[in-house]
């Protein structure tokens, strides 16, 4: 029987120093970034916007919420491109329930991600991860992590070079690629 505690890194102690720790990057570009600006800064608020998503069927993905001193926030998080229209017509439907000042909704953004178990046991690697797209001029606009991933939201124009980057800074540049396919949609 295993311990609840026990992270990847325990799970698999075959992995040594040697052992890559991250397998893989994998991107995503059927995401748009929507931010709802100036709501309320109070308990509560951003459950009623997400709650308003969740009854119209939307999925949402990453989740950044930034506080003002002037007692309001800004939500943004992301949905699939192909929930653009729908999370518009919810925004503007609940505007009085949710009472924000403004949003926007940006289809030109992609996910990147770097995926690995053990992740949580090695230091380093979102320094590495941030350090590679940085190099090459890309703006992050959203992070997310897990203990087997990090995951960004980038400029959609960037993507491409934003994947290059990360698969040269984890040593995953190959001549002949082979894709290995786990269950699951990666979110």
């Amino acid at each position: 029987m295993s311990d609840k505690n026990e992270s990847m890194g325990d799970l698999f102690p075959d992995l040594g120093p040697e052992a890559p720790v991250i397998s893989g990057v994998a991107h995503d570009r059927s995401e748009a970034l929507a931010t709802v600006r100036g709501v309320p800064n109070e308990p509560g608020m951003a459950a009623k916007v997400f709650t308003e998503l969740a009854m119209a069927g939307v999925n949402v993905d990453m989740i950044v919420q930034a506080g003002a001193s002037v007692g309001t926030a800004d939500i943004s998080f992301t949905v699939p491109e192909s929930a653009v229209k729908q999370v518009q017509e919810i925004l503007i439907e609940k505007h009085d329930v949710l009472g924000y000042k403004s949003f926007d909704v940006d289809p030109n953004v992609g996910k990147v991600a770097v995926v690995g178990v053990g992740m949580k046991t090695h230091s380093g690697l979102a320094a590495k991860f941030f350090n590679a797209l940085s190099d090459k001029g890309i703006n992050v606009l959203i992070i997310s992590t897990s203990e087997i991933r990090i995951a960004a939201l980038v400029p959609l124009n960037q993507l491409n070079d934003a994947v290059k980057a990360l698969h040269t800074a984890y040593g995953l540049d190959a001549d002949q690629v082979e894709a290995v396919v786990y269950g699951g949609t990666g979110r």
